[in-house]
């Protein structure tokens, strides 16, 4: 598995990172989230195994990756998180960098995701330059809907929503 060093130790032990806000509290004060969390637990969200064996990955063009996408770093959500952008196609894979619905709120729309999923919201909402200096069209993100409007559109969305 490739990771960015970031992660590296997150891949081989999930969930070991401090969000902002405490994760299991935070249903309590969203509960239009506990379907969606509780889906998510059942599908073994919460049984996630690490993986110890990773193998470093890079910014920059992954040549190692079909496609070769442009590896973007947009630490926030997790010290290592990066966007892959495929230029040729229009595309960015923003995973939770960016997301069209954020699980821990119920909230739709291009945001980052809340504080009780992500380690700096500040740092999150500063990496939001960096999805739309791709300039992609079509942005899939790690929870929701794929957002067609462009990237510059959806980072304006995501600062007028801000952090939560």
């Amino acid at each position: 598995m490739l990771v960015h060093q970031g992660n590296a130790r997150l891949a081989a032990h999930p969930y070991r990172y401090k969000p902002q806000r405490n994760r299991f509290l935070y249903p309590f004060t969203h509960p239009k989230s506990l379907p969606r969390l509780g889906r998510m637990a059942a599908a073994g969200a919460l049984a996630v195994k690490g993986i110890p064996d990773t193998r470093q990955l890079g910014t920059g063009v992954a040549d190692a990756l079909t496609g070769r996408p442009a590896v973007v770093h947009t630490p926030g959500h997790t010290d290592g998180h990066c966007i892959l952008h495929l230029p040729d196609r229009g595309v960015v894979l923003t995973g939770d960098a960016l997301v069209t619905l954020d699980p821990y709120t119920g909230k739709t729309g291009a945001q980052i995701v809340a504080s009780a999923a992500t380690k700096d919201t500040g740092q999150a909402l500063a990496s939001l330059d960096a999805i739309a200096a791709t300039g992609a069209t079509t942005l899939l993100p790690g929870h929701g809907e794929p957002w067609r409007a462009g990237a510059e559109a959806a980072v304006k969305e995501a600062l007028r929503i801000g952090a939560h």
